[in-house]
């Protein structure tokens, strides 16, 4: 056969495939998705009508299915109400809800399974189901702009989140709505992937990884919920513009993180800390805004080797928390000014000094801690004398002679104002989902 008779056929059955996909109007009727699934070729185009359809529902072929403003997929109040276990799966605007409520059997509103690949997961209203979205295994897929909202009715510990993931590279999370439950977005043991434009609220944690390496956390918005955006056990982390706001013990926390960059982040109007850093290494803290927290940044358990230049920590009751004897220099070089190692510390709102010269850098380092603050972390009894005149003798001697200062966190090269920290100007995302005023 010549070369330009195979194209002639490879382009005839490219065509054939095409030509045979069709999109089929599914009528009304218990089992009319059911039925409209066996009899639909690959490839073809399910349209559902304005009405309900019980779950639950298997596609087990390469489909779409596109609903309206009222097409509704309710499951029976068990297991899951879509599972999808084919290649090229599209589920498109849809009303779901009615899964089970048992943990160990994963029951979800939308369920990709292990294997399947390209699956699409997009423009829906995934409402009162155990977990919303189940990618269990599943490769490159796509969870975007749908609204999720979880169940109100069991106690926390009995929740799903609103995105499970599991195994699952390639997977893209994105312009989701999603609160209420117990995790916004929850990733266990699962690499390469990118989460953005998500917007959680009402939640545990907003966004929960554990053993995720090499993913890219970017332009999300977590508020009011327990805790912002937690990583553990994980490197190469790349966390960008990303907002906390509101939420009650903890904006940004790291544990055993390494190799990581968090840059232009912001945290305000917190509970307990802002930023919590432990035991995590060789990570890269650039351009953040920490502010209104009860501690501004908090190392411990051997937290080492990072670099915090050009972030602002403005107005926390204490601004840093180091119990160690070492000193720790955070006057780092930003990326940008690698090739003229020029040092650039931080901007802390509490810091009195002058620039002299002009050079947008106080002319004196910045140590947040002295020996009453070691001694009021180990002992916090001894808060009730602070302000007696012998502890603001050892303030003020402290400040005068710096050798006395047990070791901790020096800024050398202090900022003089907090201009150009946290996220990066973005036009606002659009609005996703439609919520019916009842399920507000």
């Amino acid at each position: 056969m010549t070369s330009a008779l195979r194209l002639l056929v490879a382009v005839f059955l490219s065509c054939s495939g095409t030509a045979g996909a069709a999109e089929i109007a599914v009528g009304n009727g218990p089992d009319a998705l059911r039925k409209a699934i066996e009899a639909a070729a690959p490839g073809d185009v399910l349209r559902l009508g304005e009405t309900r359809y019980d779950g639950s529902i298997v596609i087990d072929k390469p489909l779409t299915l596109v609903g309206g403003r009222d097409s509704q997929i309710i499951g029976s109040g068990e297991g899951t109400v879509i599972s999808v276990q084919a290649d090229d799966v599209t589920v498109k605007d849809l009303y779901i809800t009615g899964s089970g409520r048992r943990l160990d059997k994963l029951d979800s509103g939308v369920a990709l399974a292990k294997g399947t690949r390209r699956a699409r997961v997009e423009g829906n209203r995934i409402v009162m189901n155990l977990i919303g979205v189940d990618v269990q295994g599943a490769i490159d897929a796509t969870v975007s702009g749908n609204t999720i909202v979880g169940r109100t009715d069991l106690h926390r510990a009995e929740m799903g989140s609103g995105i499970y993931v599991w195994n699952a590279p390639g997977l893209v999370v994105e312009h989701n709505d999603i609160r209420r439950g117990r995790d916004g977005i929850f990733v266990t043991t699962s690499m390469h992937a990118r989460y953005r434009f998500n917007r959680m609220r009402e939640l545990r944690f907003a966004f929960h990884s554990m053993y995720a390496n090499d993913i890219v956390l970017e332009h999300n918005v977590s508020r009011g919920n327990t805790l912002g955006f937690a990583f553990m056990f994980s490197r190469n982390v790349t966390a960008t513009d990303n907002l906390s706001e509101g939420d009650a013990t903890h904006g940004l926390f790291l544990n055993s993180v390494n190799d990581s960059r968090l840059i232009h982040n912001e945290v305000r109007d917190g509970g307990e800390k802002c930023l919590f850093v432990y035991g995590a290494t060789r990570n890269r803290f650039e351009g953040n805004r920490l502010e209104g927290c009860g501690i501004g940044v908090h190392l411990t358990g051997g937290a080492a080797e990072n670099v915090f230049t050009g972030n602002a920590v403005i107005g926390n009751r204490t601004q840093v928390k180091y119990v160690g004897t070492r000193w720790l220099e955070w006057s780092g070089v930003p990326e940008a000014a690698e090739n003229t190692k020029v040092p650039l510390g931080n901007f802390w709102s509490d810091h009195v000094a002058f620039d002299i010269d002009g050079d947008g850098m106080a002319d004196s380092p910045y140590r947040p801690n002295d020996t009453v603050d070691l001694l009021t972390w180990s002992q916090p009894m001894t808060r009730l004398l602070l302000g007696a005149p012998a502890v603001q003798l050892i303030r003020w001697a402290q400040s005068r002679f710096p050798g006395l200062l047990p070791g901790g966190v020096v800024d050398s090269h202090p900022l003089m104002s907090p201009e150009g920290t946290g996220p990066r100007p973005l036009d606002t995302p659009a609005t996703v989902g439609f919520i019916p005023a009842e399920e507000n």
